[in-house]
């Protein structure tokens, strides 16, 4: 096995401290809607919130925060298709024309 029991201990500290965030906020996730707010509003902060947890796990638990620069690149380009896919069909349904 490699690395020093100090090394261990650090990172397994690391993922107690990830797993209590992720449980947080989950909890949170839930308060959300509770909340008293608009649909969108609500939908918004959740979605927020969802967006934190995903990186936590993809940063930590799928070591990802300590990778080259070409991964970066590569989730830049997911996350725009990712937004280009949720705005179309928006944008198809709103009936605009951009000439």
């Amino acid at each position: 096995m490699s690395g020093s029991v100090e090394e261990i201990r650090h990172h397994v500290k690391v993922y107690k401290i990830v797993f209590a965030s992720l449980a947080v906020l989950t909890v949170v996730t839930v308060l959300v809607a509770y909340l008293e707010v608009s649909l969108a509003m609500a939908f918004t902060l959740a979605l927020i919130i969802a967006t934190i947890k995903g990186s936590l796990v993809a940063c930590y638990f799928m070591h990802l925060i300590s990778e080259k620069k070409l991964i970066y690149g590569f989730l830049v380009i997911t996350a725009i298709f990712l937004i280009v896919m949720f705005v179309l069909p928006i944008w198809a349904d709103s009936d605009m024309v951009i000439i």
